[in-house]
């Protein structure tokens, strides 16, 4: 009887620790990997890696940002560059967030779009209220009224995005006020 209990014990072990390897974080950092190349399959994005020289953005060329592991940024609209946006600026961002699945998770959609008051951010020092992704996005969209399209995988996304491995798309337009 003591054996079985003891046999027990051991494949009730073995059974947890290979659940844990199946939802280790590097398990799912592949599992983000797999997502983001199926995302990209599926829009029939182009990757660049180099911003076009003359300015124009082909309608499907997203950048694949250097020293940012899969992050991925397409300029829709350039903006007034009357302006460039400068460390610590003040960022209003109004944007839409949405999973990458084939069909987006409305659980974890999520816009400004419609609100009178968008998310504001300092650019380049405020980490905790606008992803590493955002940051490096306005770094490319340099001027107020810019728009993009960006693929943020979690390790530059918020905390909460981290913690999970959840990669987000997001459509976004900046405003930089200047008083």
């Amino acid at each position: 009887m003591r054996h079985y209990t003891i046999l027990s014990c051991l494949l009730l072990l073995l059974i947890g620790a290979n659940s844990c390897n199946q939802n280790s974080y590097s398990a799912k950092r592949a599992e983000e990997d797999k997502l983001i190349a199926d995302f990209i399959q599926r829009q029939n994005i182009r990757i660049i890696y180099e911003e076009p020289e003359d300015g124009v953005w082909g309608e499907k060329d997203y950048l694949k940002v250097p020293a940012y592991d899969d992050l991925y940024f397409h300029l829709e609209h350039a903006g007034d560059d009357s302006y460039t946006v400068k460390q610590g600026d003040k960022i209003l961002v109004r944007y839409i967030r949405y999973t990458l699945n084939v069909i987006a998770d409305t659980a974890r959609y999520m816009t400004t779009a419609e609100q009178a008051y968008p998310t504001e951010f300092a650019y380049g020092t405020d980490y905790t209220t606008a992803p590493i992704g955002w940051h490096v996005a306005v770094q490319y969209m340099k001027h107020s009224g810019a728009a993009c399209k960006i693929i943020c995988p979690s390790k530059q996304g918020l905390d909460a995005e981290k913690n999970t491995v959840t990669p987000y798309g997001y459509d976004m337009q900046i405003q930089i006020p200047r008083y």
